[in-house]
């Protein structure tokens, strides 16, 4: 995808409705109060002795930024917010509202811009070291816990 498309992705997101119930959707999943979109997915890293995921890693790291400096001409400085004190909240036992806690499971941090009602948050998620990277973007009117 390009950055353009991510950008019009986004967009969208910010028009939708949010669903009384959560589940997949055209986009991505979506729940009470917020979308989840993978704006780009890396291939995965099972026989990678490491360097190839360096460089990818970095790559979706830049594209992060990329799309960020984009979305910061739009709406101004974003919050990097991070998101290992919410994995480790949760991880105690506390409930940590979607979409925090679910991208807290595999998005360290998050830069986050505050619109209208919305917060838009984006990231770059790995699940494991052996699996691919993914380009994030989140849009919700539930705050950052």
């Amino acid at each position: 995808m390009t950055t353009a498309r991510h950008l019009a992705t986004i967009d969208q997101l910010r028009s939708l409705p949010f669903p009384a119930e959560s589940g997949r959707t055209a986009l991505g999943y979506s729940g009470v109060g917020y979308h989840i979109v993978e704006l780009t997915t890396s291939e995965d890293f099972w026989d990678d002795d490491g360097t190839r995921r360096e460089i990818v890693e970095d790559q979706y790291e830049a594209e992060r930024d990329a799309l960020a400096t984009l979305l910061t001409a739009r709406w101004g400085e974003p919050q990097v917010f991070s998101l290992w004190s919410v994995f480790d909240r949760s991880m105690a036992g506390e409930e940590i509202p979607d979409p925090w806690g679910g991208l807290s499971q595999s998005v360290p941090d998050v830069h986050l811009w505050r619109v209208e009602e919305h917060w838009i948050a984006l990231g770059v998620s790995q699940w494991d070291k052996e699996l691919p990277f993914q380009l994030v973007a989140a849009v919700t009117e539930t705050d950052p816990p």
